[in-house]
């Protein structure tokens, strides 16, 4: 069984955020996988879908970024998951946007979700694909920027990320996460 966690922040007005890149990655999954997200439990949403065989789950927490490893941790638990058959994506500050960069452990690195995560699950060990959104560069706050919009200049970079993240996840579904760090990184 394969988990593929997207984070990011419910509510319509954080759709499009900086902040919600794993949730976009998670939607597209859902249409490309045909694994609708009809099921809330946990603190919530996702979808349980088989690929080639494998049972897979497509899960956007509904705790908000901070508190991502309150759901997280549960459906693992409930679904009996470990930790390497578990993909994360979430934003970056310190890649340009548009860039990916996948690793199979870490520290936060200042993200909070990931924070909660390391808390929850006990380890930074888990396997992680984060996409860059860029740092403000205009004296903005870092909270403002990650729950703004992206700009129409980022719009085909980040496009061209979701799309390679959404290919990484599908490929790892059939082969092992290192794999595909090799061809992705």
């Amino acid at each position: 069984m394969k988990l593929i966690v997207g984070l990011g922040n419910p509510g319509k007005q954080y759709e499009q955020t900086r902040h919600n890149v794993g949730f976009m990655v998670v939607d597209k999954l859902s249409k490309e996988l045909s694994i609708p997200l009809d099921r809330t439990k946990f603190n919530g949403i996702y979808g349980i879908g088989h690929v080639s065989g494998e049972k897979v789950i497509l899960l956007k927490p509904l705790t908000y970024m901070n508190l991502s490893g309150e759901c997280i941790r549960p459906l693992m638990d409930y679904y009996e998951i470990n930790d390497d058959e578990m993909v994360v994506i979430y934003d970056d500050l310190d890649l340009p946007v548009g860039k990916i960069r996948l690793r199979t452990k870490g520290s936060a690195g200042g993200h909070n979700g990931i924070k909660s995560m390391i808390l929850h699950l006990g380890t930074q060990q888990f396997n992680r694909i984060r996409v860059g959104v860029d740092r403000p560069h205009n004296g903005m706050k870092i909270a403002d920027y990650v729950l703004a919009d992206f700009t129409r200049d980022e719009e085909q970079g980040i496009n061209e990320a979701i799309d390679r993240t959404t290919n990484a996840c599908e490929k790892w579904l059939s082969t092992s996460f290192v794999q595909v760090m090799n061809d992705f990184n």
